[in-house]
C-alpha cells in the first residue's frame, strides 16, 4: 500500500515536516509505519491520548502500527491520561515523563499524541522535555487540533495564573489529520473547532471567510469533502506563518487573534466551563467590536463576524461568566504583554489582522463592558 501524498509542509529547513489531511488516515498501514519510523526509525513508540479518545481510536492506530511494524513488534504503550482542560498541568505530564521512564525511553524513540489540543500540548511538553528532547507525532482527533494546535510546535501546560504559561517550541516530525475522527465529536466539541476556522479567515483570508459563509451548515453537518478543505486551508495559512516566524517574534503573533481575551476567560472560570474555542469565539468578536470602536474595522464587517458565529452556534459574549475587572487582571499575566501593555491582535477589515500595543483605552474599557458585564 502506498501511503499518501503529504497535503503540505511546514517548511523549517532540515526540521520540516509533513501534514496528512484525509478521511480514514489512522488505518492507513503505510502511512502510519512511515510516520512511527520517523527519521531516526524508533524502536518505541508511547501513544499519548485519553480516556475518552483512547477507546475510539487507539486501537485501529494499534492494528495499523501491527500491519506495519510486523508481528514481532511489540504494541504500541499507551499512556491514558484524564479528559479535559483542568488536566494540562505539570503533574499530569509528569505521569507521561514517569512512564517513559519505567519503560526505559530512549533518545531515539517516539511520542505520539492521540487526541485534541490538551492532549498535544503536554505529549509535546514531555517530548521536548525528556532526555532533553526526544521526536513525537501529532495525530489530532478534533477540529480544533487539525487546524491550528497540532501546528507549529508550541506545547505546554496552563498554570493557575494564566493559560500556558509554562512550555516550549518543539516542533512534531508529522501531522495525520483523520477528518473521520471529526464523525465521533460531541456537537459542542465541534462547534468550539470552528471558532478557529474563523479565526484564521478572520487574520488572512477573506475568501476562505466568504467560504465559512456559504458552507457553514456543510460543515456542522460533517460533510467530508468541507471538512477537508477547512482543515488543509487552516494548515496551510498557519504553517507558512511559522515557516517565517518558528518563535513568534513577529508574524505569527497574528495567530492569537481573540485568544488574550479568550484566555482570560479560560483563566477566570478555571479551564472547565469554557472550552478553549468557545472562549475564542468570543475573544473574537471583541477584537472585532474593539476594532471598530476605534475607528479601524467597518461596522458592516464586525456584522459579518457576529452573524456568522451565530451561525456556528457560538456565543459573542460571555456575560454571567467573567467580570471586566476580573478579564483586566488575567490578561495582564498574559504572555504578550509588553513593559506593561497587552498587545493586542486587531482588525482593519476581514482577512486583514495587525498587532498592537497603541490603541485607546476607551475602547478597550467599553468592549470589556459590552461583553463581559
Amino acid at each position: 500500500m502506498t501511503s499518501p501524498t503529504p497535503a503540505l509542509t511546514v517548511g523549517l529547513g532540515d526540521r520540516s515536516y509533513p501534514i496528512y489531511v484525509g478521511d480514514g488516515l489512522l488505518g492507513d498501514a503505510a502511512l502510519v509505519g512511515a510516520v512511527l519510523g520517523g527519521p531516526q526509525g524508533a524502536r518505541k513508540v508511547a501513544v499519548v491520548t485519553n480516556d475518552i479518545v483512547g477507546p475510539l481510536h487507539a486501537p485501529r492506530l494499534q492494528s495499523a502500527a501491527a500491519a506495519a511494524r510486523g508481528a514481532a513488534a511489540p504494541p504500541l504503550l499507551e499512556i491514558v491520561l484524564p479528559d479535559g482542560e483542568r488536566h494540562k498541568t505539570l503533574e499530569t505530564v509528569s505521569r507521561i515523563i514517569d512512564a517513559l521512564v519505567a519503560n526505559r525511553f530512549a533518545r531515539d524513540d517516539l511520542i505520539v499524541a492521540l487526541g485534541g489540543g490538551v492532549v498535544g500540548d503536554m505529549a509535546g511538553f514531555a517530548a521536548a522535555c525528556y532526555q532533553r528532547g526526544i521526536g513525537f507525532v501529532q495525530l489530532p482527533t478534533t477540529l480544533l487540533a487539525q487546524v491550528d494546535s497540532s501546528v507549529g510546535g508550541k506545547t505546554g501546560v496552563n498554570h493557575p495564573g494564566g493559560k500556558n504559561l509554562i512550555g516550549a517550541f518543539h516542533q512534531p516530525q508529522a501531522v495525520v489529520a483523520d477528518t473521520a475522527t471529526l464523525r465521533t465529536l460531541p456537537p459542542r466539541e465541534l462547534r468550539a473547532g470552528l471558532a478557529e476556522v474563523v479565526k484564521h479567515a478572520l487574520i488572512c483570508d477573506a475568501e476562505l471567510f466568504a467560504w465559512l459563509e456559504a458552507n457553514a451548515d456543510a460543515l456542522l453537518g460533517l460533510e467530508p469533502a468541507a471538512l477537508t478543505h477547512a482543515v488543509r486551508r487552516c494548515c496551510a495559512i498557519k504553517a507558512g506563518i511559522v515557516a517565517r516566524d518558528e518563535r513568534e517574534t513577529g508574524e505569527r503573533a497574528l495567530l492569537n487573534l481573540g485568544h488574550t481575551f479568550g484566555h482570560a476567560i479560560e483563566t477566570v472560570t478555571g479551564y472547565g466551563p469554557w472550552l478553549h474555542g468557545e472562549a475564542v469565539g468570543v475573544g473574537l468578536a471583541m477584537a472585532a467590536g474593539m476594532s471598530q470602536r476605534a475607528g479601524w474595522l467597518p461596522a458592516a464587517d464586525a456584522a459579518r463576524l457576529d452573524a456568522l458565529l451565530a451561525r456556528l452556534g457560538l456565543r459573542t459574549e460571555a456575560r454571567g461568566s467573567v467580570t471586566p475587572d476580573a478579564a483586566r487582571a488575567a490578561m495582564r499575566l498574559d504572555k504578550k504583554v509588553r513593559a506593561g501593555r497587552v498587545r493586542l491582535v486587531l482588525l482593519k477589515g476581514i482577512g486583514q489582522a495587525f498587532l498592537s500595543d497603541d490603541w485607546p483605552t476607551d475602547a478597550f474599557e467599553a468592549t470589556l463592558q459590552a461583553h463581559l458585564s
